[in-house]
């Protein structure tokens, strides 16, 4: 079975290494049909995902008329680096699909960014009229930031040099309040502050031009908290405390191929942080070890 298994990758690997004629392969000039194709499907997903939060989410919770709310003390910051990450890779993929399409890179930076920061300013709208929650200005600022690395780096360097990356494990916090923190790990996902880890990339070639790095290779630091079973610090018995994290990573959009398949596929798992051995710093435990971290 597991020679089957790997014979079966290798052949995936070689039909797409030999895919340089892919239908993923962007276009040299404006390609209109593409261009039509990619505005008419960011619209459609981003309209029937905004339809589905008002009624799916939205609609059973109480409304309110519209309000702000200042959660930057919630869950130590970490959902304000969620918006931030969420913000850049949006602006990311709108703008990727534009460059699929021959759109110019002005462009791909104009609309392809804004819309990704468009839409996540009406989710926040859409909370602030919600009682629940509010719009919040800080979620707004971590928003335009995700989408200003995006930007900036395209217009300074006209590469990604610094990238927004997500690692999760499970925690044993979830099971003691599972309606806050989820009680799948699909849920635990999105709502177990405790376990996400968030961090930013940095390709160290692509700074330092030296080649004794490979063009791959990537430095990280990650940034997670722990014991918050609540947004705030609630009682006195609390003990969260954040953690401060040093890694290396792969950067897998450096990995050369011509497969525009293999690319897309690596763009994709870009996202990850890829687990490797990591040194973590934080009040509670000083400096630790973990020989795999994710």
């Amino acid at each position: 079975m597991l020679q089957k298994t790997i014979i079966f990758l290798f052949s995936i690997v070689s039909w797409a290494q030999n895919d340089t004629l892919s239908f993923l392969k962007p276009a040299d000039t404006l390609h209109l049909p593409r261009k039509n194709a990619v505005i008419l499907s960011q619209t459609t997903v981003a309209t029937s995902a905004l339809v589905g939060l008002n009624r799916l989410w939205y609609k059973d919770y109480p409304q309110s008329n519209f309000h702000f709310v200042n959660d930057y003390q919630e869950w130590l910051q970490i959902d304000k680096l969620g918006h931030f990450y969420s913000c850049y890779h949006l602006a990311k993929i709108n703008s990727d699909a534009l460059g699929w399409a021959g759109v110019s890179r002005k462009n791909r930076l104009l609309y392809g960014a804004s819309s990704g920061l468009l839409f996540m300013t009406i989710v926040e709208v859409f909370d602030g009229y919600s009682a629940q929650w509010g719009f919040s200005s800080t979620d707004m600022v971590a928003n335009t930031l995700g989408t200003g690395l995006y930007v900036s780096q395209e217009m300074m360097w006209k590469e990604q040099r610094i990238t927004p990356k997500f690692s999760f494990h499970t925690t044993s916090l979830a099971s003691a309040r599972p309606t806050a923190l989820g009680s799948s790990f699909a849920q635990q996902l999105l709502k177990d502050y405790n376990g996400q880890t968030y961090w930013l990339s940095f390709n160290v070639y692509a700074f330092t031009k030296n080649k004794t790095f490979p063009k791959w290779f990537n430095l990280a630091i990650g940034y997670g908290g722990e014991n918050m079973l609540y947004a705030h610090k609630t009682e006195i018995g609390d003990t969260r405390y954040r953690q401060l994290y040093v890694s290396f990573d792969v950067d897998l959009t450096k990995i050369r191929t011509k497969s525009h398949t293999l690319k897309t596929i690596f763009s994709v798992l870009n996202t990850i942080k890829f687990p490797t051995p990591t040194v973590e710093f934080s009040s509670l435990n000083g400096c630790k070890m973990h020989f795999i971290y994710f």
